[in-house]
């Protein structure tokens, strides 16, 4: 998943910390309910940037549950994965999507 990755404009996620969400924005349900019904049970997080819109670089997040509440929100327990950096922005039905490169660290001997 590196083309065209939808983006939660939000906060500061890690890789292996939990990053519990209250989803309520029209677009974000959209999102969560579009990476769940597709399979890939994922998305990227990344902090809000004035002049781009969304910080250059963020994490991955592997959704593990969602409860939906009756009346459209949903509580979402998501995990950090991998990080990434931001090649190009985009932007589908009202949330950002981006295509990203996964870093890798430098092996230490």
């Amino acid at each position: 998943l590196t083309k065209n990755v939808p983006m939660f404009v939000c906060t500061m996620a890690y890789p292996t910390v939990p990053c519990p969400l209250h989803v309520f924005e029209p677009r974000y349900r959209l999102m969560i309910r579009r990476s769940m019904e597709t399979g890939t049970k994922q998305f990227g997080m990344c902090i809000s940037d004035s002049q781009n819109g969304f910080a250059d670089f963020g994490c991955m997040l592997q959704i593990r549950n969602v409860h939906f509440l009756p009346d459209g929100r949903s509580v979402v327990d998501t995990v950090g994965g991998k990080r990434f950096r931001v090649l190009r922005r985009g932007m589908k039905d009202g949330y950002c999507t981006a295509d990203i490169e996964y870093l890798e660290d430098v092996k230490v001997s």
